[in-house]
């Protein structure tokens, strides 16, 4: 299996973005410059990588994928191959849409500019008598002369081959079971993705709450430097890890200067982003995240 190692991220107006698309992938596009000159006319802000992995070994076969991210799902058309077998599936997230398979063939994944051009090529250099390894030389070459026809292909690329004893029958036997295993390692790393995301979520919303200005509670006791605060009822704090530690109405222990003067009764409030007390302004410091609710 081969694969160049091209991505391509395009921001800006919907419309502009798909008419630079459709003229990139039927050809009218043949190289960087003309992509460039062409979405900088549309104003259309693109961003090209060349460090792709597009093609990856999975015990024993190898796998490709091809991913189209939606506004709300991800869409992955993959190929599992090893040796006399194959499957394609489509995948929305990580449940499988649809699926099919076979023995012996060569398969392309690509836009219509690109699929023209591999097919042309291999018709040229293909033998049946050529060995694994130089098939792969020869899926390189191609690579590389379409690249110099179309900015969508990268001149540098990847190719795995894999050699296991299996006959049709068992190879698709095989790759059954890692399929298998593959989507539900997918599954648990999209619910990773999604946890991480919702955590992320939640700490972007509660940094949006955190105390700038105003009442922060009242000096209830002091020891020492210590001063313990009770906050006020629209008040909460939360660790650095935004683990909540005090609720509204509860004491926290914050600190001050042994030589300034806090008295019980006194107003702790954040002015100028300072945590301070009211009556004269002694600083005051925690190791806290205050925050309204």
């Amino acid at each position: 299996m081969a694969s160049d190692k091209r991505r391509i991220a395009y921001f800006g107006d919907a419309s502009a973005r798909e008419k630079l698309e459709e003229e990139l992938y039927t050809g009218e596009l043949t190289s960087d410059e003309e992509l460039k000159n062409r979405a900088s006319q549309l104003g259309i802000s693109i961003k090209i990588t060349e460090d792709a992995a597009k093609i990856k070994s999975v015990e024993g076969t190898v796998m490709g994928e091809v991913i189209t991210k939606g506004t709300n799902e991800t869409r992955r058309k993959r190929i599992y191959g090893t040796t006399n077998g194959y499957q394609i599936l489509e995948l929305l997230g990580s449940k499988v849409t649809s699926r099919e398979s076979g023995n012996s063939s060569i398969i392309l994944f690509g836009n219509k500019i690109t699929k023209n051009l591999a097919n042309n090529l291999l018709k040229a250099y293909w033998k049946p008598s050529y060995s694994l390894k130089y098939m792969g030389d020869i899926f390189k070459k191609i690579l590389r002369e379409i690249s110099q026809k179309t900015p969508s292909v990268s001149q540098e690329s990847d190719v795995i081959l894999v050699q296991k004893n299996l006959n049709s029958k068992d190879s698709q036997t095989y790759l059954n079971e890692v399929i298998q295993r593959d989507l539900k390692l997918l599954g648990k790393f999209r619910n990773q993705l999604k946890e991480d995301l919702m955590e992320k979520t939640r700490t972007i919303e509660l940094a949006r709450t955190i105390v700038n200005e105003g009442e922060i509670g009242d000096v209830v006791s002091i020891e020492g430097n210590m001063v313990q605060v009770k906050l006020n009822k629209n008040i909460q704090a939360f660790d650095g890890n935004w683990k909540l530690l005090v609720g509204p109405g509860e004491n926290v222990i914050m600190f001050f200067d042994i030589d300034k003067d806090v008295k019980i009764g006194d107003k702790v409030v954040i002015s100028n982003e300072e945590l301070c007390t009211l009556r004269n302004k002694t600083s005051l410091k925690c190791d806290i995240i205050l925050c309204n609710i």
